[in-house]
């Protein structure tokens, strides 16, 4: 019974992360085709080679955020977008909806944005507990004018699951920022601990 426990547990290890890895993989790539629903029914790549390749809306969906990228990046496309946004904000409901969205992406997908470019440890949920979190910005309005101290915005993600979390206002001298790249702390996190990244501190570094 003790081989069969551990050949059982020895098999899931080995087919588990793949299955799982297919499935998200399976499931993205899924959800991209459907952009060539845009195209023209004669135009679709199933219509045109009589049977379906999975990835071609992949590859549709990439080509359109580079023209569209390309376009965006020039002065008249600048000015398309300036004038589009200056349209959605006249519109009730709309607007408020875009405006928040927009604000979200700019601060996540700018290249000058420090959203989720560096992750601590900060103290959560109480004293003496420790978590990683990711710094999302500082507080400004009419938060900041309440803070007389240097605080950092910090997004903390739950697990296995990090696309829920809490949003929290700690001091910066409260957080101890962390070598470790993002996409390091999110394994670590998704894993509960389990994929730790190698230290990249030096010897020095930890015997403070």
């Amino acid at each position: 019974m003790a081989a069969l426990r551990k050949w059982l547990f020895t098999g899931l290890l080995v087919i588990v992360p793949g299955v799982i890895t297919a499935w998200v993989l399976n499931w993205i790539v899924g959800t991209l085709d459907q952009t060539l629903q845009i195209l023209p029914v004669d135009w679709h790549p199933d219509k045109l080679l009589g049977f379906h390749i999975p990835g071609f809306g992949v590859l549709l969906t990439l080509a359109i955020l580079l023209i569209v990228g390309a376009f965006a990046s020039n002065f008249a496309g600048r000015k398309m977008v300036t004038w589009g946004d200056a349209l959605v904000s006249r519109i009730p409901v709309v607007r408020s909806i875009y405006s928040s969205v927009k604000q979200v992406s700019d601060t996540l997908f700018s290249e000058s944005g420090n959203a989720f470019r560096t992750a601590v440890l900060v103290q959560w949920p109480r004293e003496g507990v420790w978590t990683v979190a990711f710094v999302t910005g500082t507080p400004n309005g009419e938060v900041a004018a309440y803070l007389r101290d240097e605080f950092v915005s910090v997004y903390v993600p739950t697990t296995p699951n990090p696309t829920s979390g809490y949003f929290v206002i700690v001091r910066k001298s409260d957080c101890i920022e962390l070598e470790m790249s993002v996409d390091a702390a999110l394994k670590y996190i998704v894993s509960m601990g389990v994929v730790a990244p190698p230290s990249l501190l030096t010897p020095d570094a930890t015997d403070r």
